[in-house]
């Protein structure tokens, strides 16, 4: 069983990548050769590994409302069709917009189903965690009691294009998820992706921020760091939640891997689905 927090719908509305250059570049970084799935398939694939999704159907670049819209209720009606394989969805909307911004996210979480936070992507904005326009997105989530995911570390978008594609990593530093941490202490965050090359400062942080929970989505544990490593057998083995990043990873890959690095069943399972599912409890929308 799997619960798998963070993941892509691979279809040709839902894939992560779009440009040729992206979908290149997917074959370059993760390994993995790029490929439109049907809707069918994409709930098959789910079901056959038995896989709880937690969808990321973001936008990065800035984009009319209507068309973020759009995509917001394309995701909502994909977790109504299949709601055993997918649990809901991080839905992304650009604080830049301003009012714009706060009306979707409203809207967002008025209709509920489907809905299970705010994707926060860092460098996938170039606009840091901090940064003030974020304030009343933050707010409405507290006020709701929803989560919101915030992106740190290296990504794989733009990696190795001219000047990455303009992806400034530092966007994604954990130092601005600490700042919000603290001035949101009621707000729940979960740190998205491993970190690196900053895992020891997202350890810190872990460790001092109870509002803050972890899923490590993007990467192979074996690239984890040592310490990384030590901690999930140990003070953070019940913060640390499994994310997939499929179809750029591939479940028998990724399970594998974690197999691999000898951790205990007990330790397998909270990772897996345990710690998720108790993250996620009652969140269901």
């Amino acid at each position: 069983m799997i619960f798998d927090v963070h993941s892509h719908w691979g279809t040709t509305r839902g894939y992560p990548f779009q440009t040729p250059e992206e979908l290149a570049q997917q074959e370059k970084v993760f390994k993995s050769k790029p490929r439109y799935h049907t809707e069918q398939e994409m709930a098959d694939h789910f079901r056959a590994h038995e896989a709880r999704v937690i969808l990321d159907l973001g936008v990065r670049e800035p984009a009319p409302a209507a068309e973020v819209t759009a995509l917001h209720d394309y995701a909502f009606a994909t977790q109504r069709q299949y709601p055993d394989a997918i649990f809901g969805n991080w839905l992304h909307v650009d604080p830049r917009a301003g009012r714009d911004a706060v009306a979707e996210l409203d809207r967002c979480l008025r209709v509920g189903k489907g809905f299970v936070g705010l994707g926060v992507p860092g460098a996938g904005f170039n606009v840091p965690a901090n940064d003030p326009s974020y304030a009343p997105l933050y707010r409405l989530c507290i006020d709701a009691g929803v989560p919101a995911l915030i992106m740190v570390g290296y990504t794989g978008l733009g990696a190795g294009r001219p000047g990455g594609a303009g992806v400034r990593l530092d966007a994604s530093h954990p130092r601005h998820l600490d700042d919000v941490a603290a001035t949101y202490p009621d707000l729940k965050i979960v740190a998205s992706r491993p970190a690196w090359p900053w895992q020891t400062e997202m350890i810190a942080i872990l460790l001092h921020k109870p509002n803050v929970v972890y899923e490590v989505h993007g990467w192979s544990p074996r690239y984890f760091t040592a310490d990384l490593k030590a901690e999930i057998r140990g003070r953070l083995q019940d913060r640390v939640m499994f994310g997939a990043d499929y179809p750029l990873i591939g479940y028998e890959r990724l399970v594998g891997d974690w197999r691999k690095e000898g951790y205990s069943e007990e330790i397998l399972q909270k990772v897996f689905w345990r710690n998720a599912e108790a993250y996620f409890a009652g969140m269901a929308r």
